[in-house]
């Protein structure tokens, strides 16, 4: 599979500035396969130990961080020679061995010839426990599910993603039907490597759900194990709470949901354990769409979206039926799936998505990004309806700012938005 990370990878081994690498991502997004998928394209050979699995490392890193001393470990533990720049060192589940991270400062200070990337599973939450963390001795990668593209192209439609790489929406009016069917199916799908490879070996759409269910159930035992179980608990009914807070018309997160007289202050903590898992995506919102959207975030109000939508879809336990068939996925949901499809999408592009309401209306526009300078109004319509009362008052408001529109429809321009078709999204900005 191709993914579009590895051109990341391949830009950090060239890089006059490159330091130690931290590979982030939620469990399961790919990271062990990508790392060593980078080390078999671009290296004459590669040194790959995981932590999790090799006691010896407990033991090299107990005493000290003389630097020589360890490498000579890890070859011996690996029976692997590193051959300066030809070599890449991969340290899977670093968070298992205490001194791990920090071990990377003495690397940057000490070998910077040396070409060495770290990952492991919930490594976010363990840099948010007081893990030593090497400040500025390292480069950071993050890792995310398939995009819609990576999806397209795993299946075998490279034809159509050189059709939306082009930009050209007539070419991409005649293969609508077609590009709208492959986006339902990523719907389904979504973008987990392990899923995605199922579906195109065998298209059984029941042990989609099943392998599905397994990472949900990974994800779960992840949360018990942990964190404290009056934690766990928060953490499981937020995570579980996501369908029924996307559902609703207006997806602004609400404690309410979780159970009655619920409040921030009991749920904050349980929140950023997700975030820092990379289980879900908050979206703030700005009360003023002015640029640096960060000076205007309102700290009170968010959304929350999960990390990949066909997790989604099995979470909510959406009938496959309704996903595959029809305009079922576009129509039904309230937009849910739409919107968590146009998230990720933002998200694998580097954005910082926010979101706008109007203060005491319902005006709501479902994100703003922020282009060279300017910010990007996008209305997510789940269907062909071009209705977009949210989107034409805020335009009416701000003179000179120019909007975004995706929807099932076909591409039209007017005076001050466009509509792009959804399965554009990546080759919007």
């Amino acid at each position: 599979m191709e993914r579009n990370v590895l051109q990341q990878l391949k830009e950090w081994k060239s890089s006059s500035e490159r330091k130690p690498l931290i590979l982030e991502g939620a469990r399961q997004v790919g990271k062990t396969w990508i790392m060593k998928e980078f080390g078999r394209l671009c290296y004459k050979n590669t040194l790959y130990i995981n932590c999790d699995d090799e006691p010896r490392m407990q033991t090299l890193l107990a005493d000290d961080y003389d630097t020589d001393r360890i490498l000579l470990g890890l070859q011996a533990i690996s029976n692997v020679t590193i051959d300066g720049e030809n070599t890449l060192v991969i340290l899977d589940e670093i968070q298992e061995v205490p001194r791990g991270l920090h071990l990377l400062k003495y690397f940057c200070e000490k070998t910077p010839w040396l070409h060495i990337v770290v990952a492991g599973s919930l490594l976010g939450i363990t840099l948010h426990k007081g893990e030593s963390y090497p400040v500025g001795k390292v480069n950071i990668i993050r890792m995310y599910p398939m995009s819609f593209m990576e999806f397209a192209n795993a299946v075998g439609e490279s034809q159509l993603i050189e059709i939306l790489r082009s930009r050209d929406y007539s070419l991409m009016s005649v293969m609508h039907t077609k590009l709208i069917d492959l986006l339902r199916q990523y719907y389904f799908v979504g973008g987990m490597p392990e899923i995605v490879k199922s579906y195109i070996k065998e298209k059984n759409i029941a042990h989609i759900r099943q392998l599905q269910s397994e990472i949900l159930n990974t994800y779960q035992k992840d949360i018990s194990k942990h964190s404290v179980p009056e934690h766990a608990t928060r953490i499981l009914q937020v995570l579980n709470s996501i369908p029924s807070q996307l559902a609703k018309e207006n997806k602004k997160f609400i404690y309410g949901v979780l159970r009655k007289g619920a409040r921030a202050t009991q749920y904050e903590l349980a929140i950023q354990w997700l975030i820092n898992a990379g289980l879900v995506h908050k979206v703030p919102r700005v009360s003023v769409v002015k640029t640096p959207l960060k000076f205007y975030e309102d700290l009170s109000a968010f959304k929350l979206y999960f990390l990949d939508c066909g997790l989604l879809g099995c979470l909510s336990d959406a009938d496959p039926g309704m996903m595959l068939i029809g305009n079922n996925p576009f129509v039904e949901f309230k937009g849910a799936f739409a919107e968590q499809y146009v998230l990720q999408q933002l998200v694998q592009l580097n954005n910082t998505p926010y979101y706008w309401s109007a203060e005491n209306a319902t005006s709501e526009l479902d994100f703003i990004i922020q282009k060279n300078g300017q910010p990007i109004p996008i209305e997510v319509k789940s269907s062909d309806n071009l209705q977009s009362k949210s989107l034409s008052f805020f335009l009416s408001k701000n003179d000179g700012i120019h909007g975004i529109r995706f929807s099932t429809a076909g591409y039209r321009k007017q005076e001050n938005m466009q509509n792009i078709p959804l399965y554009a999204v990546e080759t919007t900005f």
